[in-house]
């Protein structure tokens, strides 16, 4: 969650004549309770003015998370929003389902023997807090001693940073290099030691939706273990290419079929279909999360297990999840994933066709296209000024600049989800390319654009 400011110098809402239903004030604060009630009515219609200004989901081609669903699945949000999915005495059904999601994505990635253990979290950014905790204590009670670190490429998102700066975990960031955004192998292998709890593949990047070399990392581990006899766990961040790889990539090795992984997230959220605030963290044997992160609950009823960062939360994202797998099988999720990299591709000619673009990636990994302008002097302005330009017809494509080494690349990002047809991404190369040569042919100097930051 982004932190807000304090609210300063701003009007309250002047509400009459808008609603006509009777309310004591027609001044509404802002920032601040009303001194009464009001109708329900009035409150909602406050809210939905309020939210006009918001963009248009599906034009948003910056978010990675599900902005499209079926009326059934609204209705399921609507119907288990109650649901406490932490109380599993009153909610028993839900809890059940909550584990047969955890099966079915243990079969899915592989996991045969039978052992694993996981958990539904709030997101990806949970279930990487949990998967380093699990890695950073099992380190310790295995004898670790000074200065825990963990090692990851800098194109990692923003979650394993944050993990550790709040458990005092030195983060060692192998840099990205020219034609290369993904970790490499060897330079992994040598930035480890004694004192690292784990390593961090991604399987699919923000940055750009490539995909880590996760067999090869996998096997520089090995050759580490076998040489210096360090021993270190791979997790791989499969935020979004946990429900893609399995249906796009089959033979494309990175789950736990690879011994050296031993835990891997995924967002619900994300490739996986449902709403915002859905996530998974599997483990492939009771052994890699120490029993003494799990905490005993008894205050709702009953004896439970809890390791998670929240307590209290709502079953929606769960059933949503069980909804989607019923929906759409195997079969069902495999079609979509072709769909959307069907899109990425297209989208990927015709940027290349309009011109003064190179690829960085092409959708051949995730269905994300990450381009950026061959000569910015040479065409007269920047990937900021293009995506500026392109709010004006409801797109909203993030530019920003690639991680250290490689900070002096810009790149504007499109991820192609699903709701995404072939023809809204007609609509948007037609907008590109109308909004390039425009701004190709400006008559006077263009302002100064800032980078903007881009969404997961």
């Amino acid at each position: 969650m982004s932190l807000q400011r304090v609210i300063t110098d701003e009007q309250d809402l002047q509400i009459a004549p808008v609603f006509a239903q009777r309310v004591d004030d027609d001044v509404i604060p802002k920032g601040r309770l009303p001194e009464k009630p009001m109708p329900a009515g009035v409150a909602a219609g406050i809210v939905h003015s309020r939210l006009l200004l918001d963009g248009r989901a599906a034009l948003n081609l910056a978010t990675f998370c599900t902005t499209a669903a079926e009326p059934e699945l609204e209705r399921i949000y609507a119907d288990t929003a109650p649901i406490n999915l932490m109380n599993r005495e009153e909610y028993p059904a839900s809890s059940e389902i909550e584990q047969e999601c955890i099966n079915a994505l243990a079969n899915l990635w592989h996991e045969d023997d039978g052992r694993f253990i996981g958990c539904s979290t709030s997101g990806s950014s949970e279930a990487a807090m949990l998967a380093g905790l699990a890695m950073l204590r099992r380190w310790r009670e295995r004898g670790g001693t000074g200065k825990p670190n963990m090692v990851f490429g800098t194109h990692v998102h923003v979650c394993w940073p944050k993990f550790c700066n709040f458990w005092d975990v030195e983060a060692r960031m192998v840099p990205l290099a020219e034609n290369r955004t993904i970790l490499d192998p060897a330079l992994t292998a040598e930035a480890v030691d004694e004192n690292t709890i784990g390593v961090v593949a991604v399987l699919g990047s923000t940055q750009d939706g490539r995909y880590d070399p996760v067999a090869e990392i996998s096997a520089a581990l090995d050759g580490v273990a076998a040489d210096r006899g360090v021993d270190v766990p791979l997790h791989v961040d499969a935020a979004s290419g946990g429900f893609v790889a399995p249906f796009l990539d089959v033979d494309f090795a990175w789950d736990f079929a690879l011994p050296r992984v031993v835990s891997i997230n995924a967002s619900g959220h994300k490739f996986g279909l449902v709403y915002p605030g859905s996530g998974w963290c599997l483990w492939r044997d009771p052994e890699y999360l120490p029993e003494s992160l799990i905490f005993d609950c008894n205050v709702l009823g009953g004896h439970h297990p809890t390791f998670t960062l929240n307590f209290s939360r709502p079953a929606s994202g769960v059933i949503a999840q069980y909804y989607q797998f019923l929906r759409n099988g195997l079969a069902g999720y495999q079609m979509i994933a072709q769909r959307c990299q069907e899109v990425a591709r297209q989208v990927a000619k015709g940027v290349q066709a309009i011109g003064p673009f190179d690829i960085i990636s092409d959708g051949e990994d995730l269905p994300v296209v990450a381009f950026r302008l061959r000569d910015p002097e040479a065409v007269g302005f920047t990937v900021y000024h293009l995506s500026e330009a392109l709010k004006s017809d409801g797109w909203h494509v993030p530019a920003y600049s690639l991680p250290p080494n490689l900070e002096h690349v810009h790149v504007l990002r499109v991820v192609c989800r699903q709701g995404f047809t072939l023809d809204l991404a007609t609509k948007f190369l037609e907008s590109l390319a109308k909004h390039a040569d425009r701004l190709s042919s400006h008559p006077f100097p263009l302002p100064e654009a800032t980078a903007m930051s881009f969404a997961d």
